[in-house]
């Protein structure tokens, strides 16, 4: 019998994407900074209310709303990670639990790398270890289609 917590370990999907954007690190942050305004890029994300007294910063709280096809849930999420101008972290608490990252960097003079890095761990009875592989690739390509929203907006200035 397979213990519960291995079980757990390998429902863990990490997902990365990134993008170049034309357009300062500063304009880049600018939007990114924003987080009640995430719904703007972020095609998944439907709603977010903050549930701390701070819209920004380490220790803000927040649920998002998010729908993936015909899925909805709300991710409950706490930054842990706040680095004017480079790094927002989270740290999702929800059904959907593990940690996430934005971060931005300069490439050359008005260029910006940005990436976007999730570890989460999916319970069971949304498929567990198959769960986080079919949901990891999904989630990508959601994403994926995000970062050229995100493109979009930052380079329209």
């Amino acid at each position: 019998m397979i213990a519960p917590t291995s079980l757990y370990a390998v429902s863990m999907a990490t997902i990365r994407v990134s993008t170049v954007i034309d357009a300062t690190p500063d304009t880049v942050w600018a939007v990114v900074e924003n987080v009640g305004d995430h719904v703007d890029w972020m095609h998944d994300a439907v709603a977010i209310r903050f549930t701390s007294e701070s819209i920004s910063g380490v220790g803000t709280t927040f649920d998002c709303d998010t729908k993936v096809g015909p899925f909805r849930l709300t991710d409950k999420m706490e930054i842990t990670e706040w680095e004017d101008g480079t790094t927002i972290g989270v740290r999702h608490v929800g059904m959907v639990t593990g940690t996430g990252a934005f971060t931005i960097l300069p490439v050359g003079e008005h260029r910006t790398g940005f990436q976007w890095k999730e570890s989460l761990r999916f319970p069971w009875w949304m498929g567990g270890p198959i769960g986080a592989v079919i949901g990891g690739q999904v989630l990508k390509l959601i994403w994926k289609r995000n970062l050229k929203e995100l493109k979009a907006i930052c380079e329209r200035g």
